[in-house]
């Protein structure tokens, strides 16, 4: 669970690391060159142009469509991150019985939980960094949303709803926003594992640090997280659904019992 915080906290540190680099102030055109601009920046710029053309010149409306479009094209690695969080609670009783086994804090016992924790997940098939490949895959997204953004002039200078996509929002209501789907969708992911005061500590870390960036960045990129999450939310509630349910009618029987 550490390693997944520091590699949470890397990724967000490389994202603001990149969206400052001296590129940001060129524009993205067909003819700008070098890997990132060619196949992230400008493929997404493009559909963000196209989707407004057919959407009748609404680029808020196309960066919607386009983070669907984006979200269906990654909801195999969102899925596999769902059913490697429940495989990971159902887990979790024998992970406690093994902390408690192996709970003195000496190097050589710490080192054989750590293999006894391992052994486990390689018995049942569970890969602990599972959950974090989605993340790492949304990261260069993100980051070439940002710059698709801010280097094509048509959108950066447009406006949507209440707020101009390429500027801060006014009124500070979609970072609030992004903040509440992130702390819903990873309170679904993370359902049954609260007790956990790592998961706790992540489960609080998240919305924060979104609120804290979208702050700062442009209102567009808070659109594509607010969406995202949104459909993540409704993508973990329909594959979660069933296990949420019987947890909270099993919490409900045991609080009737007492």
């Amino acid at each position: 669970m550490k390693r997944r915080i520091l590699l949470v906290v890397g990724l967000l540190s490389v994202f603001i690391l990149l969206t400052g680099c001296s590129e940001i102030k060129q524009p993205i055109t067909s003819e700008s060159t070098g890997f990132w601009n060619e196949y992230i920046v400008y493929p997404l710029s493009w559909l963000i142009k196209e989707g407004a053309f057919i959407l009748g010149g609404s680029f808020g409306l196309s960066i919607i469509v386009v983070t669907i479009l984006i979200r269906l094209a990654i909801l195999p690695l969102m899925i596999k991150q769902t059913r490697s969080s429940k495989a990971m609670q159902a887990l979790q009783p024998e992970m406690k019985a093994l902390r408690e086994k192996y709970s003195s804090k000496d190097q050589k016992t710490q080192q054989k939980l750590q293999q006894e924790t391992m052994a486990l997940f390689s018995k049942h098939g569970v890969n602990p960094m599972a959950g974090c490949f989605p993340l790492i895959v949304q990261m260069p997204i993100l980051i070439g949303f940002y710059h698709a953004i801010s280097r094509t002039r048509e959108i950066a200078s447009d406006n949507f709803l209440w707020f101009d996509l390429g500027d801060k929002d006014p009124y500070y209501i979609l970072p609030i926003i992004a903040g509440i789907t992130t702390f819903i969708q990873q309170k679904l992911m993370m359902a049954g594992q609260e007790h956990n005061p790592q998961m706790a500590m992540m489960l609080w870390m998240m919305p924060i640090m979104i609120v804290v960036f979208a702050f700062n960045f442009p209102a567009a990129l808070s659109l594509y997280w607010v969406v995202g999450n949104i459909f993540m939310i409704v993508q973990t509630y329909f594959i979660k659904g069933p296990d949420l349910k019987t947890a909270k009618a099993s919490g409900n029987a045991g609080g009737a019992k007492k």
